[in-house]
């Protein structure tokens, strides 16, 4: 077994477990609202980033982390308490994949479906919606947009919804044009 698949399991089972909580006490909404703070702290902290990834702190040294970072960003005692489980059991290096299987646990409780949409250049408000409402036709459930630009892909989107992915960048075109100019000569 790999250890990707390892950590994903380990995630998933705390996931669950936050999940069927948060469920029963109606306060899916504030673990959303704090996985969307924690997403973000990870991401624009190194320091954070190294820490929970990292074998040199101790048990002791990252639960103190954690519980000063959830009382300074305000997390619920839910979403506390499980950082301060995972420091003393050093599992805070899943902290990324509890965060997208929880978030997955709550959209498909509310009926959402999350769409990783790659584009070359930043896309309005406007155009995000417009194209949430296009893939809620395609798909049949309400989609929520995560958006990365790329611009390598030079023009277009790259769309990935489940296991489906839609690419209709130029980047992609011209490589597929290139593959079909090769077989004819």
């Amino acid at each position: 077994m790999s250890e990707a698949s390892i950590s994903t399991g380990i995630a998933q089972r705390y996931a669950t477990a936050v999940f069927e909580l948060a469920r029963e006490d109606k306060k899916l909404a504030a673990v959303e609202k704090d996985l969307d703070a924690l997403d973000a702290a990870i991401a624009e902290s190194p320091d954070l980033a190294a820490m929970i990834a990292s074998p040199v702190y101790s048990r002791g040294d990252q639960a103190k982390a954690v519980t000063a970072l959830a009382a300074k960003m305000g997390l619920s005692a839910m979403i506390a308490g499980a950082l301060g489980v995972m420091a003393e059991k050093r599992r805070l290096f899943i902290l990324p994949q509890f965060i997208s299987s929880l978030r997955a646990a709550i959209a498909e409780d509310k009926g959402e479906v999350t769409a990783e949409v790659t584009a070359a250049k930043a896309m309005t408000k406007a155009q995000q919606d417009k194209l949430a409402k296009a893939l809620k036709a395609s798909v049949g459930k309400d989609v929520k947009i995560k958006l990365a630009v790329d611009e390598s892909l030079i023009g277009g989107l790259v769309v990935k919804v489940g296991s489906k992915m839609i690419d209709s960048s130029i980047r992609s075109r011209l490589n597929a044009l290139q593959n079909s100019m090769k077989e004819v000569g």
